[in-house]
């Protein structure tokens, strides 16, 4: 009895398959798309019920702090007769008379309908009016800070990991040490070399005083000058650890069996190290980047102090000092939809780089 031969070509294609369903680079499989509706089912669920508890707690969180906005604000104006006072509470939704949990469903139904409530800190000013006038500069510098950072750190970390013990593993000790600095130390040093000594770049604000906020090419140059300093500093105190991180995942990566097969079947090294080392080294680092959306939101209070610019964190200090509840749940509000959205993001970018994310939940 003869045995058939095997055909070298469909072992070749076995094996191009094996490579292929070996890593998350492509999809397991080839065939029909199917829609992973119980994954996507599955994160609506927990993103509703991360939503309502974030709101329930965003409510509840201020009023067990001693004393009141109107209390404050009747400190800092005391021309208020007791019955305006009373006007007042009723208006902030704080009047003793209803119960909390009438206030509770008073908060749900005022966010329904937009209505953040007013801010006693800015002369009573809707809180919508003025987070709408301070989350522009805290997402436009830090924002855009932490993208560079983030895109510098993981390309340069997935470099290094690539050429291991090459003289590039010097940049990791280096930019783990601004890592370590405190930020308000680093912020005081450039301050100090670039503002005061070099007369390169301001110090403070984020455009010239006297000037007001407007679209010409002389006042986005203004912001421009104004927010490379914090920016470059910023990036220089993230850079380490996104760069320490990529750069770790990259050396477990490269022990796998997959780029093994891959280098061994003669795959460009550029391919190797971006289609199928990085691609899969970077998975964590998108769950820690979506992580950090919050404190672009809300962590920037030192930064903001420092270089005496305007943003949200400087607002959060401010209202939280001045006990102004509304606008203290309007930030709380926005970093929470801020993380929220960041994660959801996440979650499609990963389960598109890693199908096995999406089909193992499906």
């Amino acid at each position: 009895m003869t045995t058939a031969s095997p055909d070298l070509g469909q072992i070749d294609q076995e094996n191009h398959d094996a490579l292929e369903v070996g890593t998350t680079a492509t999809a397991a499989q080839k065939g029909r798309a199917i829609v992973p509706w119980r994954f996507f089912a599955g994160r609506a669920g927990f993103y509703l019920f991360t939503l309502w508890a974030a709101i329930t707690i965003n409510f509840f969180l201020p009023r067990f702090l001693k004393g009141d906005a109107v209390s404050s604000y009747l400190a800092r104006n005391r021309n208020i007769s007791p019955e305006a006072a009373d006007s007042l509470r009723i208006l902030l939704g704080i009047d003793t008379d209803k119960s909390m949990w009438q206030q509770y469903i008073d908060y749900w139904a005022m966010l329904f309908r937009g209505d953040l409530g007013i801010s006693t800190l800015h002369g009573l000013r809707p809180v919508a009016e003025v987070l709408a006038s301070a989350l522009p500069w805290t997402l436009g510098l830090v924002g855009l800070a932490t993208i560079i950072s983030f895109a510098l750190g993981t390309v340069g970390g997935a470099i290094v990991g690539w050429k291991r013990g090459s003289r590039l593993d010097a940049l990791i000790p280096i930019t783990t040490f601004f890592n370590t600095i405190p930020y308000f130390w680093l912020g005081l040093i450039a301050i100090a070399i670039f503002s005061s000594t070099l007369k390169w770049f301001p110090s403070s604000h984020a455009y010239d005083k006297g000037q007001s906020p407007e679209w010409s090419f002389d006042f986005i140059g203004q912001v421009i000058v104004h927010g490379t300093l914090p920016a470059l500093t910023i990036i220089i105190a993230s850079l380490g650890g996104w760069m320490l991180g990529m750069r770790n995942m990259m050396l477990t990566v490269l022990d796998e069996d997959y780029i093994t097969v891959a280098q061994a079947k003669g795959m460009p090294n550029k391919r190797v190290l971006w289609a199928y080392a990085a691609r899969n080294a970077v998975l964590p680092q998108i769950q820690s980047f979506a992580l950090s959306i919050g404190f672009i939101v809300g962590g920037t209070i030192v930064m903001e102090m420092v270089f005496s610019y305007p943003g949200v964190g400087k607002l959060l200090l401010d209202a939280t000092n001045a006990k102004d509840f509304a606008l203290m749940q309007g930030v709380f509000l926005v970093i929470t939809l801020s993380v929220l959205v960041a994660n959801i993001l996440a979650d499609i970018v990963y389960a598109y780089l890693d199908p096995r994310t999406r089909q193992t939940e499906a």
